[in-house]
């Protein structure tokens, strides 16, 4: 018996139309067996082929596991996944043929390998609440013998949306000198392989990253500039971070640079090193970049601002680059607690100064532990050092250590202790055009002064209200020194308000109305 005509009708309905009058083109009518066993690579791809030749559309991807190698998104395409699809990589990695692009960064020594893969492509996106599964534990070795879960490249108006990522052999996500891209409710948990980034936005332009639920291996969602090319006018908002390394980090790589970044309203936890990472050390500028709404509980320390000179080049054969500039940088509205004892690590180099950073609305609450022998430490340079908030060891500040910055503000800033801790609250060294506005600090029995400068310039102390018991406020030090003001601070529990070197000029302290005993 001939099949019935509306059951013909009703076929072709569903593997033609989508919602909204979208052409559709289900994967399973061009082969591909939802098993999870059957290599679907060839069958996804004829659809996507197909799809972009007819001027787009929708590539479906409906429930079961559907197993392939590396899948090509071309122009016009988006790749749906059904609530119930499983996208799930093979471990066969003679299945993910080599695309090296024709975009140079330093991305050319990682892997040429990925499970999902554009190039020069123009209005795609990948949606839907289904899972893609990379299946990191299978690929062991060296960058080359582990692909990307999704790799875009110089592609324009990318969407991805609501869909959840597992286990990646390398970066989750890396979005290489794209432009307008936008990231919105994607979930990534990936801690089986190294270099497990969740996000890597990599000399794009005008990104917007919202409501994504990450947990990663390696940093969460990380800017870089891995080529000549800035990255620029990107947001992050409203996302749930956790990370074996760093949360939210614009660096390692930074040739081109990083302008206008925003990054608010985030949740973050469980994080080993930073919470917040801002790193220049391959040249390249930082320039206008605001973190605000930042919540953190477990991380390694709230933090780390670097300003460094590893000069590595982007491409073989290149000079090196020349150090960078870190510059207008604001963070505020920030709450952290479970820090552990290093500190906070705010360090440009001696010739190289972070420029204009603003650190208000701020409560730290840190382990302690700290020792008076740390208090006293020489913290070296480190110029060409891999960057990471305990490179320089314990600080001498359980807070804030501050070493060349010019144009600094501190306000509002309060610090908790869980433990006691002999160090500073806060030393600055090389500080120059500071203000320090409304600091609360505790202090702990026979610990250090609660400040220590050492050669600073045009320096203002104002508002702070030492607790009772603080022995020494500021220890002053520093042939360098001058014009520091300590003006409306209420140091009645203080037992001395200044310790002044010797080499420091007569006359660098005014004290302004301040009131005392």
């Amino acid at each position: 018996m001939s099949p019935k005509p509306w059951l013909l009708m009703l076929v072709v309905v569903r593997s033609s139309i989508a919602p909204g009058g979208e052409v559709l083109h289900d994967i399973r009518d061009y082969g591909a067996k939802p098993d999870g066993q059957t290599l679907c690579t060839q069958a996804i791809q004829k659809a996507v082929d197909d799809c972009a030749a007819g001027g787009g559309g929708v590539v479906y991807v409906p429930p079961g596991k559907f197993l392939c190698g590396t899948i090509v998104i071309k122009s016009g395409v988006t790749l749906r996944l059904d609530d119930a699809a499983t996208l799930l990589a093979t471990r066969d990695l003679a299945q993910y043929p080599s695309k090296v692009p024709a975009y140079r960064s330093f991305t050319d020594t990682y892997t040429d390998k990925s499970l999902i893969y554009a190039e020069k492509a123009q209005r795609i996106a990948i949606t839907g609440r289904g899972v893609i599964d990379g299946q990191g534990a299978s690929f062991q070795g060296p960058y080359k013998v582990r692909p990307y879960t999704i790799r875009f490249i110089e592609c324009r108006d990318v969407v991805i949306e609501g869909v959840t990522i597992y286990n990646s052999p390398m970066w989750v996500q890396h979005y290489l000198a794209c432009d307008d891209v936008r990231i919105t409710g994607v979930t990534v948990r990936s801690h089986v392989n190294h270099n497990n980034d969740g996000i890597d936005i990599d000399s794009c332009h005008r990104v917007l990253i919202t409501g994504c639920n990450i947990d990663s291996g390696d940093d969460a969602i990380v800017l870089k500039s891995t080529s000549a090319r800035l990255c620029k006018d990107v947001v992050i908002t409203g996302c749930v971070l956790r990370s074996t390394c760093n949360a939210l980090k614009l660096g390692t790589e930074s040739n081109g640079g990083f302008q206008n970044i925003v990054m608010n309203t985030c949740a973050i936890y469980d994080t080993r090193l930073a919470g917040i990472a801002l790193e220049i050390v391959d040249g390249g500028m930082m320039d206008r970049v605001v973190v605000t709404g930042i919540t953190m509980s477990g991380v390694g320390a709230p933090i780390f601002i670097r300003l460094g000179n590893r000069a590595r080049p982007f491409q073989e054969g290149m000079p090196k680059p020349g150090v960078g500039t870190l510059r207008n940088i604001t963070i505020s509205d920030i709450e952290a607690t479970g820090s552990d004892r290093t500190g906070c690590a705010i360090a440009g180099l001696p010739d190289a100064n972070i420029e204009n950073l603003t650190l208000s609305n701020i409560r730290l609450s840190f382990t302690g532990g700290g020792s008076l022998k740390e208090a006293s430490r020489s913290i070296p340079e480190n110029p060409d050092k891999y960057p990471e908030y305990s490179m320089f060891g314990n600080l001498p500040a359980y807070g804030f250590y501050c070493r060349h910055v010019r144009g600094l503000r501190l306000a509002n800033v309060q610090l908790q202790l869980a433990g006691e801790d002999q160090r500073h609250a806060v030393v600055f060294e090389d500080v120059r055009d500071a203000t320090i506005d409304g600091l609360d600090v505790p202090h702990s029995n026979g610990a250090a002064s609660l400040l220590r400068f050492m050669n600073v310039q045009n320096v203002v102390v104002r508002g702070c209200t030492p607790p009772a018991g603080t022995g020494l406020f500021l220890k002053l030090q520093g042939a360098a020194s001058r014009a520091v003001t300590l003006t409306g601070n209420d140091f009645c529990g203080v037992s001395a308000v200044t310790q002044i070197g010797a080499d420091v000029p007569r006359g660098t302290v005014a004290e302004l109305a301040n009131r005392t005993n």
